[in-house]
């Protein structure tokens, strides 16, 4: 059974309560969406009316939120923010062939997708891409996106996990870091840098390479593999940074890869397509393009 249209708020009322409830005076709100402050306060009041619930309660010259306004303020900004999304892809999809919204972790994104992701394109002309960055599993449906790039074990709910490879991390170090240790002490009097999402990295490359794991879980942390990187290049420590990863900068020496072990993990790189897009054929051409790239 559908909730009748006539009981589901009129839009422009819905801007107005979260213009009033975001700046907290009917004023404000008003000069926002361009109309009078009595055209605000009798659209709220056709709200309030409409769903049987005070919105706001008047408290020494102000407006709060009612207890009722708090619940409905975040879904009343979703529901905004979804329609301002919808509208802008409409209208920058007017000359597209195709579009695709792409989930990937941040560094892997602008590392190693980013360069890539050219080639792609040129494959499919016209096609309008959306990269956004997300580092954990997420409703792809409600968020709209229609491939995402997730590393750790094959399961998503609603989700088709393909796998791309293992993940192979290599201690590297900055030059000023081996300037001020010497390679030979750099194990035992160089702080270690940790990234928080994977704190048994550097005890499982000691272990797996030889060494004590009694410092294995001192030092830096960081939540992001950019950050990490970043803190190796400026001498903070030694980090354990996919090989992938630093290209570049091993490239330009401004890292050096200081010890001949490496540690392939345990978890993987998927790339995930919501179940009701694995028989697209723009979808699974992205799948099959990537699998080539790895």
């Amino acid at each position: 059974m559908k909730l009748s249209r006539s009981l589901i708020p009129d839009l422009s009322a819905l801007q107005a309560f979260e213009a009033a409830a975001r700046h907290g005076s009917f004023t404000r709100a008003a000069v926002e969406l361009n109309l009078t402050q009595s055209a605000v306060s009798r659209q709220i009041k056709d709200l309030e009316t409409q769903l049987g619930v005070a919105l706001f309660e008047r408290v020494r010259q102000r407006i709060v939120l009612s207890t009722a306004g708090r619940h409905l303020r975040p879904e009343a900004e979703q529901l905004l923010a979804g329609l301002e999304r919808l509208t802008l892809r409409a209208a920058s999809a007017r000359d597209a062939t195709g579009h695709l919204t792409i989930a990937t972790l941040p560094t892997f994104g602008s590392r190693w997708l980013m360069p890539r992701l050219p080639k792609f394109l040129s494959q499919h002309p016209g096609l309008q891409a959306t990269v956004v960055t997300r580092s954990g599993v997420f409703d792809m449906a409600a968020e709209g996106v229609d491939i995402a790039i997730h590393y750790g074990a094959p399961v998503w709910a609603g989700g088709d996990c393909t796998y791309l490879c293992r993940e192979t991390v290599v201690p590297v170090a900055a030059p000023s870091l081996l300037n001020r240790f010497g390679p030979e002490r750099l194990l035992e009097q160089a702080p270690l840098l940790h990234l928080t999402s994977r704190p048994m990295l550097w005890a499982d490359w000691l272990a797996q390479n030889g060494h004590s794991t009694a410092e294995a879980f001192h030092g830096h942390r960081f939540e992001q593999f950019a950050l990490l990187i970043e803190a190796a290049k400026a001498g903070l420590g030694l980090a354990l940074v996919p090989g992938y990863l630093i290209e570049r900068e091993v490239q330009q020496g401004r890292l050096h890869v200081v010890f001949d072990g490496s540690l392939t993990t345990d978890a993987a790189y998927h790339v995930v397509l919501p179940e009701s897009r694995v028989s697209d054929r723009l979808s699974q051409g992205f799948v099959d393009w990537i699998l080539g790239e790895v």
